[in-house]
């Protein structure tokens, strides 16, 4: 394959986008809130719609306030629905986000007759086509998304420096966090906003659905590999931009290995994810295997003599 400037723009856009998704996904899986990155992901649509609608304008200020006051709501009536309903967590989060998503595919649906809005760039992103709209920054040529992708990362990066102590303590023990002074409801909220406001920056690159597994995908395979926060942080970022190379790379030379077109580059960078989650897993499973018959032997030394004997006798 020829590897051109708009490759390596595709491949920073991404990278910097499951980077930025990463980040806040590793207090998400830390905190069993997985599928509460999905909720807010898909239940964002009615604010990006409806801000859309107010503005007619895609400009990234509007979308970041509706999709984090709809993120924020979700969260709220997530809780409301658990506590006052007497509903599972769970159920309570499906009743929400598909509520809500299904009200924001018909405004955006409805909204697409009358202005340029694509909802299926919405679900899967167009992240072949970012190096096209371009800004110009000084001297350079940056494409939007990528910009945008890179504020947003440093946006987060900010925040959990800024409340890394608060962060972690809430992570791993909410009730010592309030009895300590640190508002996890405040806390809880602000994550909430942050993966909001990720999955807004990340519609145009990777689209609602693929941002799910940037947000769970290199958290969990950073979590097998370690579990202190700041290795973690850093190993799911590691991952976040492998995930992004490999799935160019395999959107456009595996198919044309078979002479065949190339494929959605979003769709092979989820994918990269979790075969590289797989791999790292069954790694894992075959040390442990190796650790677990060393700590045998030394153990029982004499255990195959001693089998080996008895059935002799």
């Amino acid at each position: 394959m020829n590897w051109s400037t708009f490759d390596t723009w595709i491949v920073v856009t991404g990278a910097l986008t499951a980077v930025a998704c990463a980040l806040p996904g590793c207090f998400l899986v830390l905190r069993k809130m997985s599928m509460m990155g999905d909720a807010i992901s898909h239940a964002v649509l009615p604010g990006l719609a409806i801000a859309f609608l107010l503005t007619q304008t895609r400009a990234s200020f509007p979308m970041f306030i509706g999709a984090a006051l709809t993120g924020v709501l979700t969260a709220a009536f997530t809780q409301w629905i658990a506590r006052f309903g007497n509903v599972d967590k769970g159920a309570a989060m499906g009743i929400v986000f598909t509520t809500l998503f299904a009200i924001g595919l018909l405004l955006i649906v409805r909204a697409a007759d009358h202005v340029d809005l694509d909802p299926g760039c919405v679900l899967y992103g167009a992240i072949e086509f970012t190096p096209i709209d371009t800004v110009e920054l000084g001297s350079l040529t940056i494409p939007r998304a990528a910009l945008v992708a890179g504020g947003v990362l440093l946006l987060n990066l900010l925040i959990i420096i800024a409340f890394f102590k608060e962060f972690r303590l809430s992570a791993f023990d909410p009730g010592l966090a309030d009895t300590l002074g640190f508002n996890s409801h405040f806390l809880h909220y602000l994550l909430m906003t942050m993966v909001a406001i990720t999955t807004v920056a990340a519609f145009e690159a990777v689209g609602s659905i693929i941002v799910i597994a940037m947000l769970i995908v290199p958290p969990a395979t950073a979590l097998l590999l370690s579990n202190k926060l700041i290795p973690v942080l850093s190993i799911a970022s590691v991952f976040a931009v492998a995930s992004a190379f490999l799935g160019h790379y395999s959107a456009v030379a595996i198919p044309a290995a078979f002479g065949l077109s190339s494929t959605n580059t979003s769709g092979m960078i989820a994918t990269s994810a979790g075969l590289l989650f797989i791999v790292v897993w069954m790694t894992k499973l075959g040390r442990d295997a190796l650790r677990r018959g060393q700590n045998w032997d030394e153990l029982h030394p004499d255990f195959e003599a001693e089998t080996a004997k008895e059935r002799s006798l």
